[in-house]
């Protein structure tokens, strides 16, 4: 009797959760946002999150775990049950660089399923104006003939201003000092004073100062920004190459069912789609991926193309955490 029995239990719980699949979601669903209310990555979850409660028909609900440059909230999600209730807001940092940087336990990878890219945002090389050098060529020339004396403010050790730093230094063959700040505000504010000589910043945070005309600037992306238009790129300046992308992401823990990962797509998808989501993107500075790169098969590729890209420049300049 114990085989029919056991056949009957393995069909009701194919069943059951079948069913589950087909009703999610059937209660709100949780974004995590590795970080504190009111940075960049709150602003996206946030405006991710009001996008995607249409297309679900459950609220978002954002909820901020900050930490260990975003590491405790990714490794609460590495975690969570597979069900597709407990979402990462990821980025480039979060799921890229900080597994070369940090010991972790979790692997950012294979404990996830991606979802969607979002959207990017490039950096901008950007110098004091009374920097001697008028463009980015110059810029090299001149940081070439003097090795270890300019300055370079970060956002403190292995952040995304110390990596395109080093990135920097490997592309054009100079060398400068990195001075580590907490945070890009203070970095921004002592460049603005002359205390600092450069900064690779992101642009959100760095084109108002472009636009005021109070640094020089030369944009990290292939195509020039629609909120600084007047920006050289990095290819037209001279730099070829020298890209550098801000991205955010969603993930959901590994195992997740591929119907809900499919529900979660579309909403994604949806949301990317509605013209005042995107005009609130634009106006954080913000660039939506293109729709053939809002798959989950797009995503997993490009986690991969970045991490192949970044993983041996961290390593070959030793960034550790502090």
């Amino acid at each position: 009797m114990w085989k029919p029995l056991i056949a009957v239990a393995f069909i009701a719980s194919s069943a059951a959760g079948s069913a589950t699949a087909q009703v999610y979601p059937a209660r709100p669903v949780t974004m995590v946002v590795p970080f504190a209310a009111g940075g960049s990555s709150d602003t996206i979850g946030r405006i991710m999150a009001d996008g995607m409660r249409g297309p679900l028909g459950q609220s978002v609900i954002i909820e901020n775990v900050g930490g260990a440059s975003g590491n405790i909230g990714v490794g609460r999600v590495a975690r969570a049950a597979p069900d597709g209730y407990t979402l990462i807001l990821g980025s480039w940092p979060m799921h890229v660089l900080n597994a070369a940087i940090f010991a972790l336990p979790y692997d950012p990878q294979n404990d996830f399923e991606p979802v969607s890219l979002i959207a990017a945002q490039p950096l901008l090389v950007i110098g004091k104006k009374a920097l001697p050098p008028k463009d980015l060529m110059d810029l090299i020339a001149w940081l070439k003939a003097s090795p270890y004396t300019a300055t370079q403010a970060t956002a403190g050790a292995g952040g995304a201003s110390h990596v395109a730093g080093v990135f920097f230094q490997k592309a054009t063959g100079t060398r400068f000092q990195f001075v580590p700040y907490r945070g890009s505000g203070p970095g921004m504010q002592d460049l603005l004073a002359g205390q600092i000589d450069m900064m690779i910043d992101l642009a959100a945070s760095s084109t108002p100062q472009v636009r005021a005309g109070t640094v020089k600037a030369a944009i990290t992306a292939k195509s020039r920004s629609a909120a600084a238009p007047d920006v050289p790129t990095v290819d037209e300046a001279g730099l070829p190459g020298f890209h550098v992308l801000s991205w955010h992401a969603i993930w959901v823990p590994k195992a997740t069912p591929k119907s809900v990962i499919a529900k979660l797509n579309t909403a994604v998808v949806e949301t990317l789609a509605d013209p005042a989501v995107r005009k609130r993107l634009a106006d954080v500075g913000q660039e939506i991926f293109p729709r053939e790169q809002q798959t989950p098969e797009a995503l997993g590729a490009y986690q991969s193309t970045e991490t192949e890209k970044w993983w041996p420049i961290i390593r070959d300049a030793n960034i550790k955490a502090e």
